[in-house]
């Protein structure tokens, strides 16, 4: 689950990561130029102290700032945006049971196990200690500082086992048992995080060569800086997938799918039931894009445990272990293919803006 906005269907974070000094608050600084110049934030008073991180990739600063600060950026020419560091935090849920469902043991009856695929789960951490994953956990880095390795949450590690718990008659199976999972924590334990930290765990699976992105987390308001980095992702090769968020209603009328999940450049992905059907959590909206199992899913938890849980957090990893087991496959295919087939070859469950092209089908696929 990845933390989200504070909105009905996420876990509530702590905010005091988000405000660190008396007076000032955490900003996503991005100049007009190729890259930041230093001299703009000292003339305003920002020392190299106050700037938290600077990306590489777009010309953009994560910085604490104070409200004459903010001001004062904000009407400088040099500047082509100042956002406030939104918040994001884990999609609450349950578990997960789809593995069969989408066509994921099929596919692996025919050697397609996502093998020297690698998959960044964009998360609260992966327990590489746990024996249904540390075989397959090949690395990871937090934004954070600490190890991404320690997930106490268990957010990440839960939706980790959906892509890929290892094939070793103990546990559970993922949808691609053999893929390269790569811990990127941009949650922390309590399950909360920012828009800064995602777009740095962007940056990072970008610059180290991932294939797919996982993202069971988003927020309720959108951010231009965000959106570029998913864009960049998706430009450079990479398929971007996430959960579409848990702020669904009964009648599945209203457009609640959540951030990044709203973007052109990602997978926005529902969640359904053993019997196809929606679940009432589940958000809707016109940007869906597949859906896949998310009530009651088993997988992965810290310390060698399993749980199930409930979300569209739980359903986004489905998607991502079809992705690796296709490109297994299809190794040949761009993003851009491979994402059109699994839309293609989706099966059709009814409205699209509760289901988007239907249920994610791996061997479909990988035979389209």
């Amino acid at each position: 689950m990845f933390v989200f906005s504070a909105t009905p269907g996420f876990a509530s974070g702590d905010s005091t990561d988000r405000n660190s000094g008396s007076g000032t608050k955490e900003y996503l600084v991005m100049f007009e130029e190729d890259s930041a110049d230093m001299s703009v934030m000292k003339s305003i008073g920002i020392s190299q102290s106050n700037i938290l991180y600077e990306f590489e990739l777009l010309p953009v600063l994560h910085v604490e700032l104070s409200e004459t600060q903010v001001n004062s950026l904000e009407n400088h020419p040099q500047i082509k945006t100042v956002e406030e560091n939104a918040e994001a935090k884990a999609y609450q849920q349950q578990t997960p049971w789809g593995i069969t469902r989408v066509q994921g043991i099929a596919a692996q009856s025919q050697g397609y196990t996502g093998n020297n695929v690698k998959v960044a789960v964009l998360d609260s951490g992966i327990d590489r200690s746990h024996p249904d994953l540390s075989a397959n956990v090949r690395g990871g880095y937090s934004v954070f500082g600490d190890s991404p390795y320690n997930d106490g949450n268990g957010h990440g590690t839960h939706v980790a086992g959906t892509v890929g718990a290892v094939n070793n008659n103990i546990g559970v199976i993922g949808v691609a048992p053999q893929a390269d999972l790569y811990a990127v924590k941009v949650l922390n334990n309590s399950g909360s995080g920012s828009y800064a930290g995602i777009a740095q765990g962007i940056e990072w699976s970008i610059n180290n060569g991932m294939d797919i992105i996982n993202m069971s987390l988003g927020g309720s308001s959108s951010s231009s800086i965000l959106e570029q980095y998913c864009n960049l992702a998706y430009n450079r090769g990479l398929l971007v997938v996430a959960a579409a968020g848990n702020s669904g209603t009964a009648a599945g009328n209203t457009n609640t799918v959540g951030y990044p999940a709203r973007y052109n450049s990602v997978i926005a992905v529902a969640a359904t039931n053993s019997n196809n059907v929606r679940g009432n959590f589940s958000s809707t909206g016109p940007t869906l894009e597949l859906s896949a199992p998310g009530v009651s899913v088993l997988s992965t938890t810290p310390g060698g445990n399993y749980a199930s849980y409930n979300g569209t957090s739980m359903a986004s990893p489905h998607v991502a272990g079809v992705a690796a087991q296709v490109w297994q496959a299809r190794p040949n295919l761009s993003n851009a293919q491979l994402r059109q087939i699994l839309n293609a070859s989706a099966q059709n469950l009814g409205s699209s803006y509760q289901y988007g092209n239907g249920l994610v089908r791996s061997l479909n696929a990988i035979q389209y």
